[in-house]
């Protein structure tokens, strides 16, 4: 079999890629998910010393009631700690051996974090799992999404990567109802209940890593590092379907790779973390700048609410009369929405472009946020009408998270996959993860204290948020959709950090005003530029 797909070519080597890489991320998916369900469990909460349990009769079963709310967030969010430090380990790992080889290594550090979760007998041996499993998943996180980005083609990047994240919302779905159905084993007072859900993420993994090492390496590393052969054969066999070197695509995308590389190679010196940080050695290329729009957009990512809403979505569906089981019942529906919510981001994305995403994205995000809100409290005030009122909170839960997953779930993914040159992708992209573990791990923390001090007024607050990122990205965050990697180095190249600057440099570049475009080989040339017109029309066909 492993053979069959190192033959592969064409539509079906692209397709197979996606698979394999959507396994990764549909492990990242469960990982997260996977917590809520565990932080229920009466076993578990007895073993960590997180509070007690009591019997509430055959229809609930038993019900953990948590006394040391610190204590189980802090086992929740030192996972976070782990994929910062996983995402910057990946990083530097996969400039310098490959994407492949560091994907196996991550691998390996989730199957060892997660053996150990499974079988944790206290607390302090469960935050050393949380960090160990952590890091494999960074290193997942940082160089799959750019794995992916490296081997699509620059029409369909985005719904590449945007299909791989239905995968990452269904492990969200897998890990509920999983968690959900073992609450009726012995009345829900079972280690099975938290023990199997933890061991359950093995097998993904295990499949990853079956399938990862039959996979092609990214053409664009492989150029980076020297090894020109097996970059074009790649490319080739990305390209065509019948893996000819000398198909026109395969020769006018081979040409612009080597053309960026020779650009980059003078900043070569500005590929550490410290460099890409401060901006040293990167001359025009700006790639501080780039770090900058990686990290706060992931960051905001979480601040737009959905840690939030998550976390409120079963008290609003209780405080509307449901019963704990129907409540239950009605979160798992929602997870489900969210996850068919990202088949609209698969159409979408590299049509409507990442910006427009993210407009629409948090103008209905914010008033959904503060209707649901406003309905919350109402609910409080005039409990006869918990029917009414709860059912319309209910209502702008669902369509908070049918919005995000069709938009802000996956753009802030896609993009810090797109915007680094060549030489620090992957540490680029790990500055991304950097973060969203920095977004997630604030929350999970601070998210409790908000709801337990300002109850549903902590919507109004991440519904503000979405209002304040609209102008964010308008100002700051150039589109990147079907322009090809190569191009962003140009789009960046503006000494101004505002849109309108870089996408007035750009057009100057693409018409030839600029002395930067001697530089390098022209990137759309007439020949290639048909070249283009004609891939885009395969693409749509």
């Amino acid at each position: 079999m492993l053979d069959f797909f190192s033959k592969t070519k064409g539509r079906r080597l692209y397709y197979t890629i996606n698979l394999v890489a959507g396994l990764a991320i549909f492990f990242f998916g469960y990982d997260q998910g996977m917590m809520s369900g565990v932080n229920t469990s009466p076993d578990y909460v007895r073993v960590m010393k997180l509070g007690y349990s009591t019997y509430e009769g055959p229809s609930e079963g038993y019900v953990a009631t948590i006394t040391e709310p610190t204590r189980e967030g802090g086992i929740v969010s030192i996972y976070y700690l782990g994929t910062l430090i996983g995402a910057l380990m990946g990083g530097v790992l996969g400039d310098r051996i490959g994407r492949i080889k560091t994907m196996l290594v991550g691998s390996l550090w989730v199957l060892i974090g997660a053996s150990l979760q499974c079988s944790a007998q206290n607390i302090a041996w469960m935050l050393c799992a949380r960090v160990i499993n952590g890091i494999g998943t960074g290193f997942l996180n940082a160089i799959v999404p750019v794995w992916s980005a490296e081997v699509a083609s620059h029409t369909s990047r985005g719904a590449f990567i945007a299909s791989e994240f239905t995968l990452n919302i269904f492990g969200v779905v897998v890990a509920y109802w999983l968690e959900f159905g073992l609450g009726f084993v012995g009345d829900g007072n079972t280690q099975v209940r938290w023990r199997f859900p933890i061991a359950f993420q093995i097998l993904p993994v295990l499949a990853f890593m079956l399938l990862v090492p039959s996979m092609p390496e990214s053409p664009r590393w492989l150029l980076k590092v020297g090894r020109a052969d097996e970059a074009r054969s790649i490319l080739a066999r990305l390209r065509s379907e019948d893996g000819n070197l000398e198909d026109a695509r395969v020769a006018a995308e081979y040409e612009e790779i080597q053309g960026a590389v020779r650009l980059e190679k003078e900043h070569a010196a500005g590929n550490t973390y410290f460099a890409m940080f401060f901006g040293l050695h990167d001359g025009d290329l700006h790639v501080a700048r780039r770090v900058q729009l990686s990290i706060w957009l992931q960051i905001v990512q979480e601040w737009v609410g959905i840690a939030a809403i998550t976390v409120y979505a079963t008290t609003i569906f209780s405080q509307a009369g449901y019963s704990s089981r129907k409540a239950q019942w009605l979160s798992g529906l929602n997870d489900v929405t969210y996850m068919l919510s990202t088949l609209l981001a698969v159409v979408t994305i590299d049509r409507l472009g990442r910006r427009v995403g993210l407009w629409w994205g948090a103008v209905v995000q914010g008033i959904a946020l503060f209707l649901a809100g406003g309905f919350s409290r109402l609910l409080k005030e005039h409990p006869e009408h918990s029917a009414q009122y709860g059912g319309a909170a209910a209502l702008f839960v669902f369509m908070y998270t049918a919005t995000f997953g069709a938009t802000w779930l996956t753009i802030p993914w896609v993009y810090p996959t797109e915007t680094f040159p060549l030489y620090v992708r992957a540490k680029g992209n790990a500055w991304g993860v950097v973060g969203w573990s920095i977004g997630n791990g604030w929350l999970t923390l601070l998210n409790p204290v908000m709801f337990n001090s300002i109850q549903e007024n902590t919507l109004y607050i991440f519904g503000a948020v979405n209002f304040l990122a609209i102008p964010m990205v308008w100002a700051f965050y150039p589109e990147t959709a079907n322009r090809t990697l190569e191009e962003m180095d140009h789009l960046f190249m503006s000494k101004s950090p505002f849109v309108w600057d870089e996408e007035a440099h750009f057009k100057k570049w693409k018409d030839g005003e600029l002395e930067d475009r001697e530089k390098t080989p022209p990137v759309l040339q007439p020949d290639v530029a048909d070249v283009k017109v004609d891939e885009q029309k395969q693409e749509k066909a």
